[in-house]
């Protein structure tokens, strides 16, 4: 139902706005007859309701449909061609995030007050407040342009991979570390954890098994949005770094007018959100035993 609504809702919106994929304004060297071929060819020249239910009954058979600016190019190619792109930066950005997030929130926790703990901080601050493609312009500027350690675009080797990652993960991190502190210090001064130092044993255990298990849950919930967002591509990122992923071809498709290539990524990525959160939920249940799903 609810991808349903968000394919109705994105239609009937993408259709409302002044324009088209082949109007005057966007192909002024054009006559105008040759425009009504072409609407007439696509069916964009049909009421909206008829074009609705046409897209309906193709999406059924699992067709996005074609391209209308790229010739001969169908929607689920870009998908397939792009999607990959995007998961390869996407997954690095995500156990980045994770892993720097995660141990930074539970250090800065346990060192509470200490140099670790205002670096912590200062960053979640940082993160939080800056915008990706602020933060994106400022690395690109620095490491690609003054020091010129970084290339500035493309995927072709691993030192490419790294600039697009960093911009990537840098406000997931401070979010994770934030919220990874704010549990851990909750967690730490419940009664479990005095038992579990009580009974001797070992900080590390203490801190891993009964403290981090039990504090993760938030960044469990964040989870899903964030490798949804990530694995289809950040479109602000592949749009600076030219990455030829699913985020750039959604960009360009805006810019295009391209309808079809708009609805299939949208519909790809409310999709992938669905399922992200659907995984989470079943995390749930994975790490905390005690939460169960009731009828």
């Amino acid at each position: 139902m609810t991808i349903f609504i968000l394919i109705t809702v994105t239609f009937f919106l993408m259709h409302a706005v002044p324009g088209g994929p082949f109007s005057p304004a966007e192909e002024k060297n054009v006559p105008p007859e040759v425009l009504a071929r072409i609407a007439s060819m696509y069916g964009l020249d049909k009421p909206v309701g008829e074009q609705y239910i046409l897209y309906i009954k193709n999406l059924l058979h699992g067709d996005l449909g074609v391209s209308y600016k790229k010739t001969g190019t169908g929607v689920n190619e870009l998908v397939e061609r792009g999607f990959p792109v995007s998961a390869r930066v996407g997954a690095w950005a995500i156990a980045l995030a994770l892993i720097i997030g995660v141990g930074l929130g539970v250090l800065s926790a346990i060192w509470r007050g200490s140099p670790v703990d205002v670096f912590s901080l200062i960053l979640a601050t940082v993160g939080i407040s800056i915008p990706m493609f602020v933060i994106s312009l400022l690395l690109l500027r620095v490491f690609a342009g003054m020091l010129k350690w970084l290339p500035s675009y493309g995927l072709t080797s691993w030192r490419h991979y790294i600039l697009p990652v960093a911009c990537l993960s840098f406000n997931p991190v401070a979010y994770i570390a934030r919220q990874t502190r704010s549990s851990m210090l909750e967690v730490m001064e419940q009664d479990y954890i005095r038992s579990a130092r009580a009974k001797g044993l070992p900080e590390l255990v203490v801190i891993v098994k009964h403290g981090l298990k039990n504090a993760v849950m938030p960044v469990v919930t964040y989870l899903g949005p964030l490798v949804a967002g990530l694995l289809t591509g950040s479109f602000v990122v592949e749009r600076l770094f030219s990455i030829p992923g699913i985020g750039r071809d959604f960009v360009t498709s805006i810019t295009d007018r391209d309808y079809t290539v708009i609805m299939g990524i949208t519909i790809f990525f409310g999709a992938f959100v669905v399922i992200s959160n659907l995984v989470v939920d079943i995390l749930y249940a994975v790490i905390d035993p005690k939460v169960r799903i009731t009828e």
